[in-house]
Formats: structure tokens, sequence, C-alpha cells
């Protein structure tokens, strides 16, 4: 059982794991989320924007790859339930976040939102890595876990970077739509970044 709850003891167990991995990927990028909280959270002004840019983006992606390569495999291995239990909180979240981005980190129920939210995407990444990613250390070999590792990677280099909640927590949605919302994402950015 990998019951962990905060970023150092996350990322000594990626430590531990190959590098691609898919279970070593996931816990190294849950402590960057939880990071990524608490650097939201210090910032202030225009570097506060860019602190919750990234995480925006980091959670999108995350949990695009996901649905996409990491639940079918648990809903084998853990179960249908428990795949079906961690795509809802997904979706939910997909949905909250879509929430803080359209409210922006100015305005006053920002901070107490984002800590509803922070505490909700915790309690998910320790779903995952108390319920999901055991019974994938134990049931899918070495080279499945690299395997699924690679293509968890290189669905996050074509995922969403802003939230889509039409499609999260449907592993099927993602396929379908989510290169066309990442090619779209990814111009926003581009013309955010730009100035335009």
């Amino acid at each position: 059982m990998i019951t962990l709850g905060d970023a150092r003891t996350e990322r000594a167990a990626a430590a531990r794991l190959d590098d691609e991995d898919i279970v070593g990927v996931l816990l190294a990028q849950h402590a960057r989320i939880r990071d990524g909280f608490s650097e939201v959270r210090v910032a202030e002004g225009t570097r506060r924007q860019r602190e919750f840019d990234r995480l925006r983006a980091l959670l999108a992606v995350h949990e695009t790859a996901e649905e996409m390569i990491l639940r079918p495999v648990a809903k084998r291995v853990a179960g249908r339930r428990e795949a079906e239990a961690r795509n809802e909180e997904e979706h939910e979240a997909n949905q909250v976040l879509a929430e803080l981005e359209r409210m922006g980190v100015d305005n006053a129920e920002f901070d107490v939102r984002l800590d509803e939210f922070e505490r909700a995407v915790s309690d998910h990444a320790d779903a995952e890595e108390r319920d999901e990613f055991p019974s994938v250390l134990d049931a899918c070999s070495r080279e499945e876990r690299l395997r699924m590792g690679r293509r968890l990677l290189a669905a996050e280099r074509r995922a969403p970077t802003h939230p889509h909640p039409s499609t999260a927590g449907s592993p099927a949605a993602q396929w379908a739509v989510g290169p066309f919302a990442a090619m779209t994402d990814r111009v926003r950015d581009a013309l955010r970044r730009d100035g335009s």
C-alpha cells in the first residue's frame, strides 16, 4: 500500500521506481501538484497568476493523461467502482479548475475556493495512491508499467492545458476530443505569453 499524502514522501517513493514507470511518474507529478498549490498560495501579483497558470496546466495535462492511460488499467486491476470514482472526482475537479480560471487570482473568493479545491485534489491523489497504484504495481509487470509510463508521457505532450469539463472523467471523450482541445489551448497559451 502506498499511503503518502505529502510531496517529500511521494518524491521518495517515485525515486524507488524506474523513471518511466507510470506509478513513479504519477507520484512525482502528485508531489509537483502539491508544491504548485503552495506556490500559488504564497505568490503575489503577476507571479501569482503565473503560478496558478502553471498549476492549472499541470493539473489539466495530468488528469487527462491519467484518464487516458491509467484509468482503463485501474478499472481492470483495482475494479470498476474504483476507476469510476476517480473519474468522477476528476470530472468535478475539472469543473472547479475552470471556475477558478474564470474567477481569476485577484477575486476575493479565489483563496477560499482554492483551499477547498486543494483539499479535494489531495484527497483524490491519496485515493489513487492508496487504492489504484498498489493494484497497478501488483498486477502489472515492470515492462508493462514502463510501457504505460511512456504512453502517459506521450499523452501529456498532446493533452489540453486548460480544463475542459465536457470531456473530464471520460477516457473515451479524452481520446476523441483531447487532441483538438489541446491544439486550441496551446495556441491560447502562446498568445497569452506573447501578450496578444
